[in-house]
């Protein structure tokens, strides 16, 4: 593990450790998978412009999200079920996240109780919310991560059902032995496909953000917003902020990777809340342009159960470290003192 320079090595090591139908399931995308390779191909499409002699000095990563202090602009993004990739699931995430002083969003299918999950970490935890078409369901969830100490809800907007993942159609995707949801009533959750398709609301609309707000004190932020006509809606109906995302590649194919509609979310929301982005951040240098193109912050989601699956804890601490040691370079090599510092001058498109 030790060895792994980079997250394409980590994602390399894990490949071998986990099942085809498993990788697949993390790896996969939506249709052909255009969006899942644009979310990456598009950071290869922008060069930094460093500035020599700025005096800046070593970098200051810290930042401030919701009046809650990050260690670096980067946090882990909602995934399900990490007890696919580790047995100690979410727990194990939550340790390698905290110890570094950066947040977690907990997704509503977490394999880990909330309450197991808080005790082990001080820094932020988020609740990414699914809400179900019996909101008794959704409320439930709600309060019990408030009262296990979460301090903001990410309300997933962009999945009335679950998108068209041909892998796992092909394999006949069903979720291994032993891996279930820890904070959802039982049921049958063995397809995520078909759960989806027969529990999540396909109806929701704005008002929904107002229920949200109705039932809990917690901050909602919104994910899954790629224009700024949804942007602006957002916080017209109470959002905290807003999270640039198409899901990593797996809801609707041929959507835009999320940094290409980054510029136009940023200026929709005009400082009235965080705007984040995930999708398609595997440097360093991917952070500093997201930064750089008005991002508060990045979420990190593949590579986080990639290091999961290669080393528990210490596998999600080296992918973190990997890519904090690479934002530390990227901003002392452009000239970079601080997160603040980073804007769009720092970039410019390839020609």
């Amino acid at each position: 593990m030790n060895h792994a320079l980079t997250l394409d090595d980590v994602a390399g090591l894990a490949r071998a450790r986990l099942s085809p139908p498993v990788w697949d399931f993390v790896a996969g995308g939506a249709g052909d998978e255009r969006t899942l390779a644009a979310n990456r191909d598009v950071f290869d499409r922008v060069w930094l412009r460093p500035r020599v002699l700025t005096g800046a000095g070593r970098p200051g990563l810290g930042t401030r999200v919701l009046e809650a202090d990050w260690a670096a602009p980067i946090g882990v993004a909602p995934l399900a079920y990490h007890t696919m990739a580790h047995p100690e699931g979410e727990a194990a995430t939550a340790r390698a996240a905290g110890e570094r002083g950066l947040p977690l969003v907990v997704s509503t299918f977490a394999g880990t109780a909330f309450e197991q999950i808080a005790a082990v970490t001080a820094a932020p935890l988020w609740l990414q919310v699914y809400c179900f078409r019996d909101r008794a369901t959704t409320r439930a969830v709600v309060e019990r991560a408030e009262r296990a100490g979460f301090a903001a809800l990410v309300l997933t907007a962009d999945t009335p059902h679950l998108g068209r993942r041909l892998r796992d159609v092909r394999n006949g995707f069903v979720l291994p032995p032993g891996v279930a949801p820890a904070n959802l009533a039982p049921g049958d959750y063995a397809s995520p496909a078909a759960h989806g398709r027969d529990e999540l609301d396909p109806d929701l609309d704005w008002s929904v953000i107002g229920w949200l707000r109705s039932i809990t004190a917690l901050p909602v932020l919104v994910k899954g917003v790629l224009t700024g006509e949804d942007a602006r809606l957002a916080v017209q109906a109470g959002a905290a902020g807003v999270i640039v995302s198409n899901h990593g590649g797996r809801q609707l194919d041929g959507v835009p990777p999320t940094l290409r509609v980054l510029p136009e979310v940023v200026q929709a929301v005009a400082g009235r809340g965080p705007v984040l982005l995930d999708g398609g951040v595997r440097r360093g240098t991917d952070v500093l342009v997201a930064l750089a193109l008005g991002a508060d912050a990045v979420l990190l989601g593949r590579p986080v159960l990639h290091g999961l699956a290669i080393g528990g804890a210490a596998g999600v601490g080296r992918v973190l470290d990997i890519l904090v040691e690479e934002l530390t370079d990227a901003m002392t090599l452009t000239g970079t003192g601080s997160v603040k510092d980073a804007g769009p001058a720092l970039v410019r498109e390839q020609w």
